[in-house]
């Protein structure tokens, strides 16, 4: 009950944030969007990865899932982009079965790798078949739904904080069930858990199941937002990094832990790529613009944004194992 009502709190909170910065600040919106894809993205991945114990390194293929199929349906045959949604997440449904049909039979980074392949396997056959486009990707001119504004970024910014909201109220249901409990059982020892007659491979493929329809629903709606999508942009395995990263650092297991991940990620992410940290640093007097520094941070700093994710999660691991949200409930 407490969680639900923190729940309903942050969704109220959220919801009126566009109302206060006003639609004059286009940028920040779509930061916004992006902090809370990112959540909702970590947030699924969580129910396989954090109660699970499972770390798929493929989340990727259920994002482009979603994406692609989406507007390959809205692009050659005009559905309804609620349909086209619909039919990513079946097709995400029938990945993430038969993904786990394979891989859930190995263990520990011979399942990570395993999971890799498999997301790779399915980018490389995106990327050759003519009817995704390729290399060259899909490109959307336009998309309608219900008389509202796609043009807009408000109606996806709601469309993204209502899928965080779902997928924070699918994470702490499933925490407190049993198969919540069996999972966590799974995640500390598989054999333990076997030996107590739960059914290792069921549950591990509910809790992927759930997380791939969840991370399709992202998808759908990141290639209506930006209209274009090519597999380097929806089926890359940064993205798939980038999920777990986000989990990892805010505190994996946890309800909380990705949303947290993701409000300290995605604004230094996209402050290093606006090169916004070199110019406060120019700004402040700190650095000279045209010292040999200050040249270094203006042409490497904007593709530095994996390489501070890299540092973060290892002063995490080193430090903070339990990622930033267990330190805060170590001070308390």
């Amino acid at each position: 009950m407490k969680q639900a009502l923190i729940i309903a709190l942050f969704a109220l909170f959220t919801a009126l944030l566009p109302l206060i910065i006003g639609e004059e600040n286009p940028y920040i919106i779509g930061i916004m969007i992006s902090v809370l894809m990112m959540a909702a993205l970590s947030s699924a991945w969580n129910i396989i990865g954090g109660f699970a114990g499972q770390f798929s390194f493929g989340h990727a293929a259920y994002f482009g899932a979603g994406a692609y199929t989406t507007l390959i349906l809205i692009s050659s045959f005009e559905l309804n982009p609620l349909i086209g949604a619909a039919a990513g997440m079946v097709v995400a449904a029938l990945i993430a079965l038969v993904t786990g049909s394979i891989v859930f039979g190995l263990r520990g980074h011979y399942f990570a790798l395993a999971s890799i392949a498999v997301a790779e396997i399915i980018r490389l056959s995106v990327l050759n078949f003519e009817f995704t486009g390729g290399a060259q990707g899909i490109l959307l001119a336009n998309v309608t739904l219900w008389g509202l504004d796609l043009n807009s970024k408000n109606p996806f910014y709601y469309g993204m904080l209502l899928l965080l909201i779902v997928t924070l109220t699918v994470t702490e249901y499933l925490r407190k069930s049993k198969t919540g409990y069996y999972l966590q059982a799974i995640r500390e020892d598989q054999d333990a858990a076997s030996s107590l007659g739960i059914n290792l491979a069921l549950y591990k493929n509910r809790a992927l199941l759930i997380s791939a329809l969840l991370t399709s629903i992202a998808g759908s709606l990141y290639a209506l937002y930006i209209r274009f999508i090519d597999t380097s942009a929806v089926l890359d395995l940064r993205l798939s990094i980038e999920i777990i990263l986000t989990a990892i650092i805010g505190g994996v297991g946890t309800l909380w832990g990705p949303v947290l991940g993701a409000l300290l990620l995605v604004p230094l992410a996209e402050a290093l790529r606006s090169n916004m940290i070199g110019d406060a640093l120019v700004k402040f007097g700190l650095v000279s613009e045209t010292s040999s520094v200050g040249i270094f941070l203006n042409e490497n700093l904007a593709h530095a944004h994996v390489l501070v994710y890299g540092i973060i999660t290892v002063l995490c691991i080193l430090y903070l194992p339990k990622g930033i949200l267990g330190l805060f409930r170590r001070v308390k």
